[in-house]
């Protein structure tokens, strides 16, 4: 099955597929997921690992992220993936958690659900662009922003003058990888989108400086824990 990143035959053949592969296992509906993520979203994805009563399926005792990690030499599934490509690939690892490699598509903006949840509804009545945004089981919001925002974060937040605040905000870049919903994460629930993606906001998410203010201001009034 071929696929075009907003083309609407692509985006039929994948939704109709997931409505008649889903019924048929979870592995299907798993890969349906993944090919969304891959076809639509034009995101890469690699299969995570899962946590139950606090142990790792990677098997390792001494795991420091059980449950919030990509598989050891899992491979990644690339952006623009077919459903076909990823059941192929992703059929050999049943059960695996969705894990977005952060720092190529996109980096994040990482803060207290709380506070990322008020923020959001300011910036929306603002009228700023937005790009998508999870929450997790620990309580974190995540702001999906452009590639490099990361490395700018300091920079930006220096400019701002939030540099000498105590904020609990953070950026992750390459080299990170995020639980994408609604894969459980380290065995506490699943993680939710709190603003889901599309096209547009996918595939073009905002530069860090339009939606770093507002993160900053009301990170900074909401109360420690």
């Amino acid at each position: 099955m071929g696929f075009t990143i907003g083309g609407s035959r692509g985006i039929l053949d994948i939704r109709t597929g997931a409505r008649r592969r889903g019924r048929t296992s979870g592995r299907a509906s798993d890969c349906t997921s993944v090919a969304e993520f891959t076809g639509l979203w034009g995101w890469e994805a690699v299969p995570g690992a899962r946590a139950s009563a606090g142990a790792c399926s990677c098997g390792r005792a001494d795991c420091p992220s059980p449950g919030a990690h990509p598989l050891d030499q899992a491979p990644t599934v690339p952006a623009g993936a077919t459903l076909d490509d990823v059941t192929e690939s992703w059929g050999q690892f049943p059960g695996a958690a969705v894990m977005l490699p952060v720092g190529r598509a996109f980096d994040i903006l990482d803060v207290p659900e709380a506070a990322g949840r008020r923020a959001l509804v300011r910036m929306e009545r603002m009228g700023l662009p937005l790009g998508p945004v999870t929450v997790t089981p620990e309580g974190r919001a995540h702001f999906f922003v452009a590639p490099g925002s990361a490395a700018e974060l300091g920079s930006l937040l220096y400019r701002m003058g939030w540099d000498d605040a105590a904020l609990d905000l953070h950026a992750l870049g390459p080299g990170s990888f995020i639980t994408a919903p609604p894969s459980d994460r380290g065995g506490l629930g699943p993680v939710r989108w709190l603003r889901a993606p599309s096209l547009d906001t996918a595939t073009q998410p905002p530069q860090a400086r339009l939606v770093l203010g507002t993160l900053a201001y009301v990170a900074h009034r909401s109360p420690a824990g």
